[in-house]
């Protein structure tokens, strides 16, 4: 079979690499079933006619102009192997043209999930705390070291956002009996009750929630929305877990909720990535940090690369895409989430 008997795909995967998000396996099957043509993300105008006409698929996020796309009639889907759906396309063009974008970021959701249950279980328990007191030779034995630790197990959970990431969480907290209220403006009651939650207000998930946790991504419509006063409306002493994107809060305001002391709080994500060494959250009391590593699991980016392969079978057969998520044509514009910087 020749190159130009094969269906053309532009890589242009970054901050992700090929070699990232496929097996040895996996990319020797895109490599035998497709022509792939390396390019760089900010001047795919630049490959020329001949191959922008032949391009079936696009693998990445690069930005992409209208006349850029004018010149693409074979191109079938781009698939979006960074996670976030940036706003750097004509998207109206391409859903007029019926060109899937689907992007791979529900690997993310059990990994991220996991850590968020650790966190809680490390809030409640005081476990990041006892463990430096123990190196330090501080420790306290026994129900001394217990004077603020409580259980999951019967609380009051709450969680903001209930994408792929919230329902990961709901199934791993499932066997804490736990009473679970959910917000999120995009679904319906219906779909939140099929879950297994209790579809809530945002105020009673602030107010009447042991733990919190906030999975929501970034839109048009929520940057910074939780600030001062939904921290001050909290229950004292509530566990605030971020794992999506630091833009929802307003990060001094959660910091200074902390220093306080009427919450504590784990995050995964942070207002500038990576954070400058003198960053006051680096040394704030009842704070657990994470550097952006919820995620980032080996395992977790593989399955990008067998996502991509399957649902360019589908479509190879002129089926629809069904393991990537597909965008959505009434809310890809609303997205603000900022890309990926590090792995």
């Amino acid at each position: 079979m020749t190159n130009t008997e094969r269906p053309l795909a532009i890589s242009a995967p970054e901050p992700r690499t090929l070699d990232l998000i496929f097996t040895d396996t996996a990319r020797a099957e895109l490599h035998a079933k497709y022509e792939i043509v390396e390019a760089d993300p900010d001047n795919i105008a630049g490959l020329g006619d001949e191959i922008l006409g032949r391009t079936r698929y696009i693998i990445g996020q690069p930005p992409l102009s209208a006349e850029t796309l004018a010149g693409m009639p074979a191109l079938r889907s781009i698939l979006n192997v960074e996670s976030n759906l940036l706003n750097n396309m004509p998207y109206d063009v391409l859903f007029e043209r019926g060109i899937h974008v689907v992007t791979t970021g529900q690997v993310f959701a059990e990994p991220v999930a996991e850590i968020g249950l650790g966190f809680a279980l490390a809030l409640a328990r005081g476990i990041v705390d006892a463990d430096v007191a123990f190196r330090q030779g501080d420790e306290l034995w026994g129900g001394e070291g217990n004077a603020g630790a409580r259980l999951i197990a019967g609380s009051e959970i709450g969680i903001v956002g209930f994408g792929d990431l919230g329902k990961a969480l709901r199934r791993l907290l499932s066997g804490f009996r736990a009473r679970i209220r959910v917000f999120d403006p995009w679904l319906p009651r219906s779909i939140l009750e099929e879950n297994g939650v209790e579809p809530a207000s945002l105020e009673e998930v602030l107010t009447k929630s042991d733990f919190i946790f906030v999975v929501a991504a970034v839109t048009s419509e929520n940057k910074g929305f939780l600030g001062a006063e939904a921290f001050a409306g909290m229950r004292r002493g509530a566990a605030f877990i971020l794992l999506s994107r630091a833009d929802v809060v307003d990060f001094e305001a959660l910091m200074a909720a902390v220093s306080s002391g009427h919450i504590v709080a784990a995050s995964d994500v942070y207002p500038e990535e990576p954070l400058p060494p003198d960053h006051p959250v680096r040394n704030l009391k009842g704070f657990i940090r994470s550097a952006h590593r919820a995620g980032a699991l080996d395992s977790a980016f593989k399955k990008m690369g067998d996502m991509v392969l399957e649902d360019m079978d589908l479509m190879d057969r002129g089926l629809p895409p069904m393991r990537c998520k597909r965008a959505e044509r009434e809310t890809v514009s609303r997205m603000r989430s900022k890309p990926v910087a590090v792995n």
